[in-house]
């Protein structure tokens, strides 16, 4: 292979995968892309003369970027995170949802709807006529166990929407 050809292999190389970057974002491929350049121009001042050589250049110059640049890249250009809270009965607790049968405080016979889904519920006190608003107070295995909302005590949005 002529000394000329693969020093074009590094630079054409270097440019497609930093180019690629562009489509899968990662860092890496910007950082091999990086070094493969950085090798195409060694190359062409005529400092690397063996491909061995270059390849194990190559090689060690984007370990030793990975290593050193990877960070910095994905402290100042990294993606977007977000963090939920993955308890279910902490995103439930004083939620108003409609009563679907009637709800007691001896059984487990009353049903609420929430989030699309008829589920078992108990009231900590008294009765619950169906089509009440009723607050959830917390779960109790898989009843909800809640309370009856009043006019004043419901949220302004919720009385915006009725």
């Amino acid at each position: 292979m002529d000394g000329s050809t693969l020093t074009w292999i590094f630079l054409i190389g270097g440019i497609i995968l930093m180019a690629l970057e562009m489509v899968l974002p990662s860092g890496l491929s910007l950082i091999l892309g990086f070094s493969g350049l950085i090798v195409g121009l060694i190359r062409f001042f005529g400092l690397l003369n063996d491909p061995l050589t270059a390849s194990l250049a190559w090689i060690g110059i984007s370990m030793v970027l990975t290593v050193g640049a990877l960070p910095f890249i994905k402290k100042f250009f990294g993606g977007e995170t977000s963090y939920k809270y993955a308890d279910e009965d902490y995103e439930a607790m004083d939620q108003i949802v409609e009563a679907v049968e009637d709800i007691n405080d001896v059984t487990n016979e009353g049903r609420i709807r929430y989030q699309g889904i008829s589920w078992q519920a108990r009231t900590l006190e008294g009765n619950v006529p169906a089509g009440t608003k009723v607050r959830i107070k917390y779960r109790d295995n898989t009843t909800w166990i809640v309370e009856p909302v009043d006019a004043i005590d419901q949220p302004q949005q919720e009385r915006i929407k009725e």
